[in-house]
Order: C-alpha cells, then sequence, then structure tokens
C-alpha cells in the first residue's frame, strides 16, 4: 500500500494467522487459547490494519517519494490521537459538573484524577516537538508543497478543545483576517458553535467557586475577615514605618505599602472587578475569585486540599498548552522563517501572537499569588466550630445544616 508499512498491511499475516489450538496449556496460555478459538486478537482489538496504514505519503503518491513526510504524518497522527483522548476525558469530567456528581467526595477525586492525566498527556505532546524538530529546515522543505493549503489550524479536536476548556471567542487572534469558525465548513463548523454554547469547564468550575464554604456572609464570612485583617496588617505596618529615622530605607517602605494598600483596595472593589472581566481581562466572578482565594490560603486544611490540587492543575493545564504553543511558534520559525503558513496565514507571525494571556483560560489563579498575604493576617479557622460540609456541597439550601453554617 503506498506510504504504508508494510509489516503491517491489511492482509499481513498478524491479522490473520491465529495460533495452534494447545488442550493443555497453563493459564498463562488462556488468552493465547481464546485467540484461537475465535476470540479477537491483538491487532483487531486495536485495529492496527487501520492505524499503521494510514500513512499516505503524498510525496510518494506524485511519484517523489520524501523520507521525512512519514515521521511528519506519525507524528501528527498521534498528537492527534492524544488530542481525542484529552476530549475524552475533559467531557467525562463536564459531565460529572453538569450533573452535580461533584457533590459526591468520590466524584470529585475522579475529577482530579482525569484532569492530572490532561496534564500528564499535554507533557508528552510538549516534550513531542523534540521527536519533529529531528528534521531540518531542508528535509521539511523538500514536501512542503504537497502540504498545501492543508494547515494545523485546521484541528477541529484541538478547536473543540479549546472552547470546552473556555478559550473566550472575543479574545481569539483571527485567522487571514476571517473569524476562526469561517475557516471550517458544514458539520465541522457546527460543531465549533456548539461547544462555544455549551458550559466551558472555565464556566463550570466558576460555579463549582462560587459554592465555596466559608464564604457565606452570615457564616464564616471569609471575605470580610480578611478585608479588616489586611487593612489592619497595612496600618500596623504603615505605623512601624512612621516611627523609623528619615531614610532611604523609609521612603521605599512607605512607597510600596502605598502601592500594598492601592493593590488591596482593587481586590475587595467589586464593581472594579467587574470591568475588568468586561474587558476580558480577569475571567472569574467576583464570589468565584474569593472562593479561589480561600482555597489557596487554606490549602492545608484536609476539606481544601483535594480543591486546592484541582486549581493547581488547571494551572499546569494552561501553562503547558502556552508552553506547546510556544513550542509550536519556534518549530515554525526553525522551519520556514517568515514566510506564510501552508494554510495562508502569516505562519510564524500567527502563530506568535497565540502565545499571551489572551489564550490563558485560568488566568486568574495564575494572578491570586498577587494578593498573598503574611499567614497571621489570614483568618483563623477553628476545627471544632468551622465544621465546613464537603465543599461542593456548601451555599445550597438543600444540604447545608445549621450545624455547618457557624
Amino acid at each position: 500500500m503506498s506510504g504504508g508499512c508494510p509489516y503491517f498491511e491489511k492482509r499481513h499475516l498478524l491479522f490473520k494467522n491465529k495460533p495452534p489450538v494447545e488442550e493443555d496449556g497453563d493459564a498463562s496460555q488462556d488468552g493465547v487459547n481464546k485467540a484461537s478459538r475465535g476470540g479477537i486478537i491483538y491487532g483487531d482489538y486495536l485495529r492496527l490494519d487501520k492505524i499503521v496504514t494510514a500513512q499516505v505519503l503524498q510525496s510518494e503518491l506524485k511519484g517523489n517519494k520524501i523520507h521525512d513526510e512519514h515521521l511528519f504524518i506519525v507524528t501528527h497522527q498521534a498528537y492527534e490521537l492524544w488530542f481525542k483522548q484529552i476530549l475524552y476525558e475533559l467531557d467525562s469530567v463536564r459531565e460529572i459538573f453538569t450533573s452535580g456528581h461533584v457533590r459526591d467526595e468520590r466524584n470529585m477525586l475522579k475529577v482530579n484524577t482525569r484532569i492530572h492525566r490532561i496534564v500528564m498527556i499535554f507533557r508528552l505532546l510538549v516534550d513531542q516537538f523534540s521527536v519533529l524538530e529531528t528534521m531540518t529546515a531542508l528535509d521539511f522543505f523538500d514536501f512542503r508543497e504537497y502540504l498545501a493549503p492543508a494547515s494545523g489550524f485546521q484541528s477541529l479536536q484541538f478547536r473543540l478543545l479549546e472552547n470546552k476548556i473556555g478559550v473566550p471567542d472575543n479574545l481569539r487572534v483571527p485567522y487571514n483576517r476571517r473569524h476562526y469558525r469561517d475557516n471550517f465548513k458544514g458539520h465541522d463548523s457546527e460543531m465549533l458553535l456548539t461547544t462555544e454554547e455549551e458550559p466551558t469547564l472555565l464556566k463550570l468550575v466558576e460555579e463549582w467557586l462560587e459554592r465555596t464554604p466559608g464564604l457565606e456572609i452570615d457564616g464564616f464570612n471569609f471575605w470580610e475577615k480578611l478585608k479588616i485583617n489586611i487593612f489592619d496588617g497595612l496600618n500596623r505596618e504603615k505605623e512601624k514605618t512612621e516611627k523609623m529615622p528619615d531614610s532611604e530605607e523609609k521612603e521605599e517602605l512607605t512607597a510600596e505599602l502605598a502601592k500594598q494598600r492601592e493593590l488591596f483596595s482593587s481586590l475587595f472593589e467589586e464593581k472594579r472587578h467587574d470591568h475588568l472581566v468586561s474587558k476580558g481581562e480577569r475571567r472569574l466572578s467576583y464570589k468565584a475569585l474569593q472562593g479561589a482565594l480561600m482555597i489557596f490560603f487554606y490549602r492545608e486544611e484536609p476539606r481544601f486540599q483535594v480543591p486546592f490540587q484541582l486549581l493547581t492543575s488547571l494551572m499546569d493545564i494552561d501553562t503547558l498548552m502556552t508552553k506547546w504553543r510556544y513550542n509550536h511558534v519556534c518549530m515554525v520559525h526553525r522551519m520556514i522563517g517568515s514566510k506564510a503558513g501552508t494554510g495562508g496565514s502569516s505562519g510564524y507571525h500567527y502563530l506568535r501572537s497565540t502565545v499571551s494571556d489572551r489564550y490563558k483560560v485560568f488566568v486568574d489563579l495564575f494572578n491570586l499569588a498577587t494578593y498573598l498575604v503574611p499567614r497571621h493576617w489570614v483568618p483563623k479557622l477553628d476545627p471544632s466550630v468551622h465544621t465546613f460540609l464537603y465543599m461542593a456541597e456548601c451555599c445550597d439550601s438543600s444540604y447545608c445544616s445549621s450545624e455547618d453554617s457557624d
């Protein structure tokens, strides 16, 4: 078959020969015996006849077989298979959130496990560029003409992945001066539109964070206590600084305290936060931001450890997707310089514009470090009084009890 591996042709022995039947074999032969009786075998189970014969070299079809085109195809097919697995895990996580099953702590552990799996897959995808980069720019140039007008931008699965995680439509960089969806046709375009209208992972996490136990005004009221503690702490620092003799150090400390006061004043202004959300500079609601910061401060409390792990993994996804984009930019620059891409885009320059915070979905979680304060400024929790329910259950009247709202 043109472009395929001869050892895995559809009619190769791997797919039709079966091992001989052994009447009296040991337990280790059970699987072999089952296959010999007509059960499924390795190659059939994995559909290897389809997978390993799917590498059709366009250069070979044109009568000029280029060796490295095979590597290019296999690498990108591997990317697409991993994108499919990420989507599979992502859809299962979104289902757990939308069905309300996060109220069962065991399901929250499933969420963490599957999100962590996505993180590990992205680590693999970032490293996979090193294999593709064993091909030189000259090697790529030999068969690049056969790719046009195909382009990596046309990866439907990656665009679906972006949508389902929560890349906002209004912050996307236009591709060939067109809306990104206009580069897809028919069913593919409809699928993209559907995912834009479905709850994203970002939205589901936002709603989950808004239910963080301890935010209730008539309960622990974390936000108000934090505000009091922070400004009390800043006032004490200001008094200490004012008692210092005049010096350059005093001036620097005074200026720094003024900056800190302005920073934390903005943190506790809901209207300012909402304005930043409208501009796309923040993604989470004001209450969700409060929940996220509370989880960060109380991450060592058993009840908040699993939520903290989830938020950390979400930041890992953003980080790795950014690294993936950056590695892609570097590889394209190395392979084609500043030429236009095979799909007609500006190539390197377009890709470079996507490596920015506009494509970071959980950027608010990264910004939480801006608001870290000394531990003794954080409101104290008394385990004997603040016996919070599991965090996904709190702030839901059908789940909260008077015992847990103290």
